[in-house]
């Protein structure tokens, strides 16, 4: 009798997860070095890799401020671990490719097209070039406007170097910064009242985080609304919506609490950043603790996080849209949801909604394993969750002093959040040799 050897073929996805992993473990074994730290001592290997996975990750938990403990090396490690993980390390394997003029195969193509989130195999190499291009575009520029402010304030070479790594952190919606060097944990407080610093990072914040798919749509149709494809049109009005009612919502909720001891206009610059900042991005410049009634909005924001194909982490922007046009086609007895006269395909409703599951049933577990093991409230815990798999990096203050295994559950949360829950759920998939068999119907009680 012969056997049949069969060879393990990894899944797409399997490969992404996989290449994240890899980049994280030589973030981390470089991070613990000597070298990398100001001390020049070793640096724990676990905090070592906790950093290494928020900044891969591109989420911006720290279990040390980046600025006091982090040496020049150490700096420049984490800024490479944030542009791999923002643009994905498929898509900068692709930069290389094109550098030294290597063929592309097809197996290659594919795994490029899932990591880009393009939707086709057909020109996935051009629009790879348009994601680089658009991303050393919008950097440098937000490196020279960073500059303006930065150069004056810290030296021209010292503040150059800040405004390339605030700029990359932005854009790549990190939310790493070198502020400690004026106060620890301080994110961009200092600069509250700064219009041109706080405006320069929202607009690379949402043009990170819009995806790179509408990138290329708006690049291609111009300002003709009526020829963006749907997706594009999902993820404008949601990433208006939420920016805009964040923003109203922040300013009202916050007015005497978080906000309490400012001026009127710089309360309108502080809740306006805290609604951009808050979906995945993590630089802030109000104390996230003191906040009230704008704790909660945090979160649910932190949740719904950035949209499909772009730097930023969450369940996106279209997933919640879709699940909630789902639900309202339910109540209003509809047989399927529509948006801007399109119907919206039964899978993408199925896949959204468990997408929202899978977040919802990690954010209660983890919530409920750190108050636990921590002593913290639940709300600082949902909070810290939050921040971790919506690969934001907002902090209450807590996760600089939890332990071992807290800080392992917030580092595999920002994991899974950086990849996406249903594609994480798909790395532990196995492919079946067989389809499922129809079986027989039954109706079920629900509500």
């Amino acid at each position: 009798m012969k056997l049949k050897k069969h060879r393990y073929k990894f899944s797409y996805t399997q490969l992404i997860a996989f290449s994240f992993l890899v980049v994280i473990l030589v973030g981390a074994l470089l991070l613990t070095l000597p070298i990398s730290s100001r001390t020049h001592e070793w640096t724990p290997f676990v905090d070592a890799l906790f950093t290494s996975t928020s900044a891969t990750c591109v989420t911006g938990l720290i279990v040390y401020d980046t600025y006091t403990h982090w040496s020049l090396f150490g700096q420049l490690v984490l800024l490479l671990l944030i542009q791999i993980g923002g643009l994905g390390f498929m898509t900068i394997m692709c930069f290389f490719a094109m550098v030294t003029k290597h063929h592309m195969s097809l197996h290659q193509r594919k795994l490029i097209m899932q990591a880009a989130g393009h939707v086709q195999l057909s020109g996935v190499i051009t629009f790879v070039r348009k994601i680089l291009i658009g991303t050393f575009l919008f950097e440098g520029i937000g490196t020279i406007l960073l500059a303006i402010r930065f150069c004056p304030k810290m030296g021209f070479w010292e503040g150059l170097y800040n405004a390339v790594f605030h700029s990359v952190s932005a854009f790549c919606n990190a939310g790493f910064d070198l502020m400690g060097k004026y106060e620890e944990f301080s994110s961009l407080t200092l600069f509250r009242s700064d219009a041109l610093v706080q405006g320069v990072i929202m607009a690379l914040i949402i043009i990170g985080g819009i995806g790179f798919f509408v990138w290329s749509d708006v690049l291609r149709w111009g300002f003709h609304w009526k020829k963006y494809a749907l997706h594009t049109k999902m993820v404008i009005s949601m990433t208006l919506f939420l920016i805009l009612g964040g923003w109203i919502a922040v300013f009202f909720l916050e007015y005497n609490g978080a906000l309490a001891d400012l001026s009127l206009g710089d309360k309108i610059l502080a809740s306006l950043f805290q609604s951009v900042s808050t979906r995945t991005a993590g630089m802030n410049t109000i104390d996230q603790g003191a906040m009230r009634g704008g704790l909660v909005l945090s979160v649910v924001l932190m949740l719904i996080g950035g949209s499909p194909g772009s730097t930023a982490g969450g369940i996106k922007t279209t997933t919640v849209l879709v699940a909630l046009l789902s639900s309202l086609a339910t109540i209003r007895g509809k047989k399927s949801a529509t948006i801007f006269k399109k119907r919206i395909s039964d899978d993408a409703v199925k896949q959204a909604c468990s997408i929202v599951s899978i977040y919802m049933c990690l954010l209660i577990f983890a919530a409920i394993m750190i108050v636990s093991l921590e002593a913290v409230t639940f709300s600082e815990a949902v909070f810290e969750v939050a921040s971790a798999i919506g690969t934001v990096g907002l902090s209450t203050g807590i996760t600089p002093n939890v332990g071992l295994i807290s800080k392992t559950v917030l580092a595999l949360l920002m994991f899974v959040g950086r990849i996406g829950g249903y594609s994480f759920v798909l790395v532990f998939a196995t492919e079946k040799a067989n389809p499922d068999m129809e079986r027989p119907v039954e109706k079920v009680l629900v509500g």
